[in-house]
């Protein structure tokens, strides 16, 4: 049997080969270029990110290797990754999760949010999970993880705003505006 995911020998160099698709600023494929050439030429792209709860509400999160080619040392949600072409949000998120974190849930889509400065140009897709298990970091990713209350987030992300990648800091502010609209819907 085939298994999924990256090769556990996964460099840098390797990560710039991979090959993803170009979209337009409504996220729909317009092309198929490498990682490097469309981060060299600013291009917009697709990525997911996980939120992954335990079942004390707590996020965990993870501090990116320092190797890593985008933001390295800076703290992230708890798995994240480019879409590799022709393949799904949903199919990359647990990929990244299972890469990542050594972790398999159910995952559901909250909320997508089109190309921007604030995401880096991609267009993401955020997922949420819950967990009892103890995720184990990918040390040739994440420096360090765990979990964090939420007041523990948003106090850190209030006093050091810069510890967190941009991306993380756009996704969980809309992420809580919109638990707050369905928290009102359904309230």
């Amino acid at each position: 049997m085939k298994k999924k995911g990256r090769k556990p020998k996964e460099t840098p160099e390797s990560r710039k080969r991979e090959v993803l698709e170009v979209v337009d600023e409504d996220c729909n494929p317009i092309g198929i270029l490498t990682r490097e050439d469309i981060h060299q030429r600013k291009l917009f792209h697709k990525t997911v990110h996980v939120f992954l709860f335990n079942e004390k509400g707590e996020i965990y999160l993870q501090k990116k290797s320092k190797i890593m080619d985008e933001n390295p040392g800076l703290w992230s949600s708890s798995a994240s990754g480019h879409v590799a072409a022709g393949e799904s949000f949903l199919t990359t998120a647990q990929r990244e999760l299972k890469e990542e974190l050594s972790i398999k849930v159910k995952l559901e889509e909250v909320l997508r949010v089109k190309p921007s400065e604030e995401t880096n140009r991609q267009c993401v897709a955020l997922f949420v999970g819950r967990t009892h298990k103890t995720p184990v970091p990918n040390p040739l990713e994440i420096e360090e993880g765990r979990f964090f209350s939420i007041e523990e987030v948003d106090k850190l992300l209030q006093e050091n705003p810069k510890m967190f990648t941009p991306t993380f800091r756009f996704l969980w502010k809309k992420y809580w505006q919109e638990v707050m609209k369905r928290d009102l819907k359904e309230g």
